[in-house]
Parts: C-alpha cells; structure tokens; sequence
C-alpha cells in the first residue's frame, strides 16, 4: 500500500509541471543540456541506494528504465567517442544534399560510403545509439515544462530463439527419410512455432514498457519505431533459410508475413491498450509504402489514444521515404533534415518519420499543459482538426494536412471556455498556415535508415 501511495503522489506532483512524455526508443541522454532539465524524476525513488522504494517493481528506476537489457541504464555511454568522423559527415552531407548546396564531389563521397559495408554497419549502430535522444530533443523541443520519461526498448540486436534448433538440425541431416509433403508439413509446423516464439519474447518486453507508461502516468508516449511488411519479409527469409527451405518462393514469403503481421498488431493492439490514458504518437515508417495496403505495427493500430503521423519536407512535399495511407495515417509533419540533439551535448540532422512523430508529440503535450482536463480523444482531436490542408496530401493521410503548432494551442487555450469543436473552428480564423520552403534537387537521394524495430535480426 506505501508503495502504491508513494506512486500516487509522485504523480500528482508531476501533474503541477507539465504533461510527462515517455521516449519509447533506443536509449536517451538526459544529461545532454537541451534535456537535463526536462528528464521526468520518479519522486518515489531514491538516487542509487539499489532498492526498489516506491514498489512498482523497478529499482532505481529515477528517470525511466531499459527494458532492453532490464536496468535502471536508459542509455549506454560507453559508445560515446567510438565513432568515426565519417558518420557525422555523412549526415552533414545529407543535409547539403536535401537544400541543394553539396558538391559533385561530396556526392560522390556519399555514394561510396553508401557501397561500404563497414561503413553501413557503424552508421546503422551509431543512428541506435543517437536515436532516443534526437527524438526527445524534438519532443520537448517547444515545451520548457516537459518532462522526458526514458524508456529504452530497441537493443542493439536481437538473435532468433533457440527454440527448436536440435529438432531443426535433425531434419534436415535427415529429409530423406520423409516425403516431400512430411518434410513441408514439418517446416512449416516449426516456422509457425519459431514465429509465435520470436513474437511473444519481443510483446513481452513491448507489454512491459506499456504497463510502465500506464503505471507511472506518462500522457503521452512516443513510438518512432514499428515492424512493417519489408521487416517481416526479412524476419521470414531468414527463418526459411534457418528451417532449411531452399530456394523459398515469392508466395512462401508472402504467406508467412502475413501471418507474422496478423499477429504483430493484435500485439500492437494489446501494447496500445495497456496505457488507455496515455496519447501513443506512432510513426508511420519509412518504407515510403501505403499503410493502408502493407500494414506496420503498431501504426496501424486504430484507437482514441492512437495517432500515425507521416513525414513531409517542410511544408511543400510529402517526403519520398515517407509511409503514407488515407485510413491508417492521421497526420503528417516535417521530418527532413531535422536538427536535434544527440549524445555528448552535440546536434545533428536527421530524417525520418522517427523526426515527425516527436514533432506531433510535443505539440500534444503543449496541449496537455494548457488544458491539462481534455481527454486523450480531444487533444488527438485538435491536433487532427487544426492542420494546414495541402493538396499533396489528400489520398495519403487522413486529415489530409500538415500540423500546425500555433493553431493547435490556440485551439487548446479556446478549449477552456467553449467546446473542443467551436475552439478548432475558431482557431482556422485565428490563426494562419505556416508558410516555409526549402529547396531541395531529388528527394530519391536523401539516405533513411528503416524504422527501428525490436525484430532486427543478428548477422
């Protein structure tokens, strides 16, 4: 009961400064300076004396917790310094790419790093390491009285289980025995197993950062991470070729992911549901893919609380990477060449739907601090309602625009004294589109590394 209260009351408390925004990703620095003084304090904890005070399961959980390595750790420093300056480069090329002003040569650079494998492979660990904090610096980009509850959930990797290895080994020392129908009989028994498996070990630690969320009162929840088709087309080619399936054909492919995202979203569903308070701010991918007909978890998953947001250059173009779908994506906002902190009190820019989700999950918890009684279904409801029309949106998302921050929150304030509905029309008098552009040569060469997902695979 003393830790239940001890909970409760830490809460309240939180409640008096500001809506609490939960950084569901790869790791954050919350001593970077943009940060240090938005990090969510769990007031019924004490600092380090390695006791579990407030009761809610989680020791020393200060400012979050790692449930991907099960620690109080919500990032690892040890990779601070590790990397090349070629990476930072890389980035910084991309956003010369993106307005315009990068040479042939510098092109050229690009392309070649592009070709390299090593290169690859440390700029694919480098965006992990970066990545939590680049999204929380967008997250509590405008608002001085947030607070950043970090939840690490993406790991560096993560191995297919070991279930069934011996049996695996066995059948295929010996498919002469059976016939070829007993040997697909028996593949297929054992890819459908070894998914519910890898599926169940992965919900689990997704369930578990949920009822955190729930449990310790975050309003709003940012999720720039997912499994989309293209992931569970590798997950499956990976398992054929485990099973021993030789030369898997386009339909064997095709059927197993479907099965692997049927079962994603009723996972993604259970993940959503487990927080009903809390705002999920979900992106929608990076595929440049439509939702609508290639679903991805958990953007596709369609609750009160839910909202999918897809990324756009600027204000003037949906971005080329960019998911999209009239039914599954709510909204869109810029997420090209956006600046953002990252570990090491250093900056970058960054491109993704990873960018644009943030973007609206500050702007949510703007809304929060301003009419802290709205319910969740209101304030997605507002931002929904007050976005700058664009034409090159209507049949890709379904307010067919991009979010307006100033509008948003005046719509908020309006809220206080008439009907979220009267706020929303009278915030369209109020307040104007926003009006900005960057120059940009082709968007095909702009470099986006896929949404994070907890089913990248070990090589």
């Amino acid at each position: 009961m003393k830790g239940i209260m001890t909970i409760m009351v830490g809460m309240f408390v939180s409640s008096l400064y500001g809506a609490t925004i939960a950084v569901i990703d790869s790791g954050t620095d919350l001593k970077h300076r943009d940060l240090v003084d938005r990090k969510w304090v769990n007031l019924g904890e004490i600092v380090d004396n390695d006791f579990d005070d407030d009761k809610n399961g989680f020791e020393d959980d200060i400012n979050g917790w790692n449930f991907a390595e099960d620690d109080e750790k919500v990032i690892d420093y040890s990779y601070l310094g590790t990397f090349s300056k070629d990476v930072y480069k890389f980035f910084d090329l991309q956003l010369k790419l993106i307005l315009g002003t990068i040479t042939d040569e510098e092109k050229e650079w690009m392309k070649a790093k592009i070709e390299d494998e090593a290169f690859i492979k440390e700029i694919t660990k480098f965006a992990n390491f970066i990545h939590g904090t680049h999204v929380a610096g967008i997250a509590a980009n405008d608002s001085l009285e947030a607070k950043i509850m970090a939840i690490k959930l993406i790991p560096t990797e993560v191995k297919l289980p070991g279930f069934g290895a011996n049996f695996i080994n066995w059948l295929n020392a010996n498919k002469t025995m059976f016939t070829s129908r007993q040997v697909d009989f028996f593949q297929d028994m054992m890819i459908r197993m070894i998914l519910s498996s890898l599926i169940q070990q992965q919900t689990k630690v997704l369930l578990s950062a949920s009822d955190y969320v729930n449990k310790m009162g975050a309003q709003v929840a940012n999720c720039s991470f997912g499994t989309g088709m293209v992931q569970a087309r590798m997950v499956i080619e990976a398992l054929l070729q485990l099973v021993g399936v030789e030369n898997p054909t386009e339909q064997d492919i095709e059927k197993y992911s479907k099965v692997f995202m049927t079962e994603m979203l009723k996972k993604g569903k259970e993940f959503i549901n487990k927080a009903p308070k809390t705002l999920f701010v979900l992106a929608a991918g990076n595929d440049g893919t439509n939702n609508d007909k290639f679903p991805s978890s958990p953007a596709n998953v369609k609750e009160d609380n839910t909202i999918t947001v897809a990324a756009t250059l600027d204000y003037e173009d949906i971005a080329v990477f960019s998911n999209y779908g009239e039914k599954m994506v709510e909204v869109a906002a810029p997420g090209v060449g956006i600046r953002s902190a990252i570990p090491g009190d250093d900056y970058i820019h960054i491109s993704g739907t990873s960018q644009a989700a943030p973007f609206v999950a500050d702007i949510a918890g703007q809304i929060m601090d301003i009419n802290s009684s709205l319910p969740i279904k209101d304030v997605k409801k507002i931002i929904m309602g007050t976005v700058d029309p664009k034409d090159f949106l209507k049949g890709k998302v379904l307010s067919e625009g991009i979010v307006n921050s100033d509008r948003a929150l005046r719509a908020a304030t309006l809220s206080l004294t008439v009907s979220v509905e009267d706020a929303i029309l009278r915030s369209k008098d109020e307040v104007k589109d926003i009006s900005r552009r960057n120059v940009i040569e082709d968007q095909s060469k702009i470099f986006v590394m896929p949404l994070f997902s907890p089913f990248k695979l070990a090589k």
